[in-house]
């Protein structure tokens, strides 16, 4: 009896000591657990990039699909059919379900095998955030620490919203906008009842009930959810009969793959997004950004066709094109290439090509801020330059043409004209053209050389466009971009660009004059028109543009601007090999033309205005005087007010001035001789 008494005694002590225990242990993971504070509800995500009209153009995340989206935003149909198969009891327990854990233990004893679980909805989301899925006491305990901590510092909406948008559904994605969109095409908020209960069923095994792999296994287990939802008086019997009778549309592989727009655009958004953030390239893809750019769709789309249309399929030729706001530096347009696919190879950002004589403008700008004028003349020759070295340089004209005869700045931009350029650099050193091509933004190495005035450096597609939208501003700084905004999986803004005041780095009465000097390459009225570097063009277009083209053996430029699009395009083949065919030499001018013509079609036509200081004059191209009806090169032209010309054109008078049946004091028009000569 005694004995007795002492057992009972030691038991009953036992069981006060090992609850003492248990509440001690249970008491330190508490505090540890409220210790270590809330736990993160999100992990990695996908990035996605938008275009300026809140487009989605891309989505980044490797080989993984990942999207976060409210609770509210999931059809209701999805939750109910989660939370039955799931954890019916989820609003009710505190992250552990010990009836389900109990039920399960002896399930498990009386099978001799783990044949069930009882996780709850907290404790998936868990291991879905932190921990890996090994089945290891340490994994157990936690996961058990980390359910605590959810359902310590967080509602249970925000759990189960973590936990829906963690899941893993097969196929690369994790959450069910994923799922939705990649099974569906389809929203997660757009699902029906049949819908719901196929993704609902995914989770279990995602490679047996993937409905792509295995439609059978998907299908039954979705018919096994429908009749629990109908059990549990979530669904009618109406609803029931219909939604098993529905037919699932399954997304096809181009829908489920998705279409990338603009491909190599969406690479310079990556690249400035991780300068910006400072961050990693793979942090940023998997971070669940979201990433506002400057993409116009319609622009990217009428350049990728322009290129398409322009170019044989069967060259290998390639072409990289830029468009750009001048006002702005929005990137609106951007080709890398003819085929991302095939090359990654970013030729506007990533090539440096000679610029040829696109290049010339940056040395005309310098020439007339240093006392030219679009009427200074200079004789165009077969010149030989003799450097300080002692080399002689000698360049050439374009198939040989050479005036022969001095012609002016207006002419010599009009005609390109080599000889001239290579005078102007040598007449103000090629330092001072070095020096200058800097105030219009390049930065690429330029040797101070005498060929630089003809475009022998080496630079980028998006440095000669920034250049250009210099001008096309009026000689406000330019600084191309690609993102406006960016924010995080939340929401919060994290960068934002400021609207700012841009600096005016160049003068803008010579930058509006060196600009209409650049019209002057499509001017049909010139004599010597078949001459003019945009001739060939000039009948696809309908409205005033500036521009410039370059060739060179290697290089195929051409770079324009109106005063609300920049645009530079070049053609060439990657390893520097000669283009010979002569089609292909027409391809830069021909995309510019037709995509430019393109693009304006909905913006109102806009004429470079001439600023203060600026007057306007008829000057005969040729001569350089004011022009008169009988100068068949006379052109309006700007100058600097007090730089104009004051003689009047003496070299194109009418052959019958003198003919003895006229007035001896007036000509054919009925104005005085005086007025032809000047006085």
């Amino acid at each position: 009896m005694e004995r007795g008494h002492r057992l009972l005694k030691w038991f009953i002590y036992s069981f006060l000591i090992g609850l003492g225990v248990m509440f001690i242990c249970a008491l330190s993971v508490y505090f540890y657990s409220y210790s270590q504070g809330p736990p993160s509800l999100t992990s990695d995500q996908n990035t996605v990039i938008y275009s300026n009209a809140e487009e989605v153009i891309g989505v980044k995340h490797g080989n993984q699909n990942r999207y976060w989206v409210k609770l509210d935003e999931i059809s209701p149909h999805l939750k109910k059919a989660f939370l039955i198969t799931e954890d019916r009891s989820f609003y009710e327990h505190f992250g552990f379900d010990m009836s389900r854990i109990a039920a399960a233990m002896i399930k498990n004893i009386v099978n001799m095998d783990k044949v069930e679980g009882a996780s709850t909805i907290t404790q998936q989301y868990a291991r879905n955030l932190f921990l890996n899925h090994e089945k290891t006491w340490t994994r157990k305990i936690n996961e058990a620490i980390y359910a605590l901590r959810l359902e310590m510092f967080y509602e249970k909406d925000e759990i189960f919203e973590g936990y829906l948008n963690t899941i893993y559904f097969g196929h690369g994605n994790y959450g069910v906008e994923a799922a939705s969109r990649y099974y569906f095409d389809k929203h997660a908020n757009e699902l029906t009842i049949a819908e719901a209960a196929l993704l609902a069923g995914i989770p279990k095994g995602p490679s047996y009930y993937s409905p792509i792999n295995h439609p059978e296994h998907a299908t039954e287990r979705q018919q096994m959810i429908l009749k629990l939802m109908a059990n549990q008086g979530e669904i009618t019997e109406t609803e029931l009969k219909h939604a098993k009778q529905e037919k699932l549309a399954i997304a096809q592989e181009e829908e489920r793959q998705g279409k990338q727009i603009a491909p190599y655009f969406q690479d310079v958004v990556i690249g400035e997004a991780t300068t910006i953030l400072d961050i990693t390239k793979e942090e940023l893809i998997t971070g669940g950004y979201k990433i506002h750019t400057t993409l116009d769709t319609k622009k990217q789309k009428a350049l990728e066709k322009t290129a398409e249309n322009q170019m044989d399929d069967s060259s290998k030729i390639q072409v990289a094109a830029v468009s750009i706001e001048p006002k702005t530096g929005s990137v609106q347009a951007l080709l890398g290439g003819r085929d991302y696919e095939e090359s990654p190879y970013n030729r506007v950002v990533q090539a440096k090509r000679m610029a040829g004589s696109t290049f010339k403008p940056f040395l005309y700008y310098a020439a007339l801020e240093r006392g030219y004028t679009p009427a200074t003349p200079l004789e165009s020759a077969p010149t030989q330059f003799e450097l300080a070295d002692g080399r002689v340089y000698a360049p050439s004209n374009y198939n040989g043409y050479y005036a022969n005869d001095e012609i002016t700045l207006a002419q010599a931009i009009a005609l390109s004209d080599n000889i001239y350029a290579v005078k102007t650099n040598l007449f103000y050193e090629p330092e001072t053209l070095v020096e200058t091509a800097k105030e219009f933004g390049i930065k690429s190495e330029l040797p101070a050389v005498p060929s630089l005035a003809l475009g022998t450096a080496s630079v980028s597609v998006l440095e000669m466009a920034k250049g250009y939208s210099v001008l096309a501003n009026g000689g406000k700084d330019v600084i191309p971009h690609t993102i406006t905004k960016i924010t995080n999986a939340e929401g919060e803004v994290l960068y934002e660009r400021k609207k700012t005041e841009k600096e005016q780095v160049l003068d803008p009465k010579q930058s509006f004059i060196l600009t209409h000097l650049m019209t002057g390459m499509f001017d049909e009225n010139l004599n010597d028109y078949s001459r003019v570097t945009g001739a060939a063009i000039q009948d696809m277009l309908s409205r005033p543009y500036a521009g410039k083209t370059g060739s060179t053996n290697t290089d195929s430029w051409m770079i324009g601007f109106s005063p609300q699009v920049t645009t530079a395009v070049w053609t060439g083949y990657d390893k520097n090999e000669k283009i010979t065919k002569t089609e292909e030499q027409a391809y830069a001018r021909n995309i510019w033309a037709h995509y430019m013509e393109a693009v304006h079609k909905e913006l109102p036509v806009k004429k470079f205005k001439p600023p203060e200081g600026v007057v306007a004059v008829s000057m005969d191209s040729h001569t350089g005087k004011i022009a008169h009806s009988g100068c068949e090169d006379q052109r309006v032209t700007y100058f600097v007010e007090g730089t104009e010309p004051r003689e009047s054109c003496t070299l194109h008078v009418p052959k019958n001035l003198f003919d003895p049946n006229q007035p001896k004091d007036e000509k054919e028009d009925g104005s005085s001789l005086w007025d032809w000569v000047g006085f």
